[in-house]
């Protein structure tokens, strides 16, 4: 027996992908995209270290398909986060890997062409330049942290980064999370469970050892010093919602419990709307309520959005794609994005500074 008898037994191939270097050198950062990156990832960290008065919205599409239609999408945002960065502090959402519970459209990086024939190599590239492209608009960018070799080719242009509810409990994102540059949101189980997110913050804050992949693309032990800036998304579980008053002062309890800053972000979309898009604004108006009311906590939202509202399934014929709506989860349209936005800046404009008096 040899040991190609026992090795890679369910491998077909090894196709090689270019090094972040070299991705780098092929779509290199701008002073401008820089720029956007180093005063978004200040301003957030100055959010939650209440040194600014703001709430930060992580806004955009479920996921990235169609780049044209994305970068409408942006400049669009670009304005209107100009119009209420008094009082909300916009960042984009910028999402490329999607989760699967079984199968379906991993993201624009796992399969660029929609095709199946998972370009990963092309797609890395795609996304690094689509990041680039938003900011030299000016609009800082979040993503979900899935893969976890991805940041090394773009970590360099996230603001903020989100763990998802299925990778949570993960020990490798916790890991990685514990190098990452920006401050992490850490969603809630499933199943709602919230213990899995506090004990990620904590894991993450801690310094970690373990294999990653350095820019020429070796293997390495990756040595981080903790990550402090890690807080709670709350996005539901086990088809309830969790933004409520009493489930809010729930989750401040075991913050305080675990000496953890009270700094908790809500998710508008999945299980806090019931998967239905149209019923994000009523949570988000929820939000916008609580702290009137004098919450103090409640330091973000995130909403699905996209230019068109609701979803599409992939066609076989691509061009028969509408623009500007989502291939996996439904979002809100363009409209409803700028009343609910605009309607939580003129709610909270007065409110906010005094968090801070």
């Amino acid at each position: 027996m040899t040991p190609l008898d026992i090795e890679n037994v369910n491998v077909t191939a090894f196709d090689a992908m270019p090094t972040p270097e070299e991705i780098h050198a092929r779509q290199p950062l701008s002073a401008k995209a820089a720029e956007t990156v180093t005063q978004g990832r200040t301003l957030l960290r100055n959010i939650l270290d209440r040194k600014d008065h703001r709430l930060f919205v992580v806004v955009g599409p479920c996921s990235i398909h169609d780049p044209v239609a994305g970068l409408d999408y942006a400049r669009r945002l670009k304005a209107l986060s100009d119009e209420v960065g008094d009082t909300l502090q916009i960042i984009m959402r910028v999402y490329f890997e999607k989760p699967r519970t079984t199968v379906g459209w991993k993201g624009y990086i796992n399969d660029p062409f929609m095709d199946d024939s998972f370009r990963i190599d092309v797609g890395m590239e795609k996304a690094r330049e689509f990041l680039l492209n938003v900011a030299e608009i000016g609009l800082p960018t979040g993503t979900e942290a899935l893969d976890p070799n991805s940041p090394q080719y773009y970590g360099d242009l996230i603001t903020w980064t989100a763990i998802g509810a299925r990778t949570t409990e993960s020990q490798t994102h916790r890991e990685m999370s514990s190098g990452l540059s920006t401050p992490v949101g850490f969603k809630n189980g499933t199943s709602g469970d919230l213990g899995v997110a506090i004990n990620a913050i904590l894991s993450a804050s801690k310094p970690h050892s373990f294999l990653g992949l350095t820019n020429q693309g070796r293997v390495a032990v990756v040595r981080t010093r903790g990550n402090a800036y890690g807080h709670v998304v709350l996005r539901g579980g086990d088809g309830r919602p969790n933004y409520d008053t009493v489930s809010v002062a729930m989750v401040e309890q075991a913050l305080t419990k675990a000496k953890l800053p009270h700094n908790i972000v809500v998710d508008c979309s999945h299980a806090n709307s019931f998967k239905k898009p149209e019923l994000q604004p009523l949570v988000m108006a929820d939000v916008v309520n609580q702290v009137r009311l004098g919450n103090q906590s409640l330091i973000g939202v995130m909403i699905e959005s996209n230019i068109e509202a609701g979803n599409q399934s992939i066609p076989a014929d691509l061009s028969q794609l509408k623009y500007g709506c989502s291939v996996t989860d439904g979002c809100v349209d363009w409209a409803t994005t700028e009343k609910m936005i605009r309607d939580a800046a003129k709610l909270l404009r007065d409110v906010l500074p005094a968090r801070l008096a």
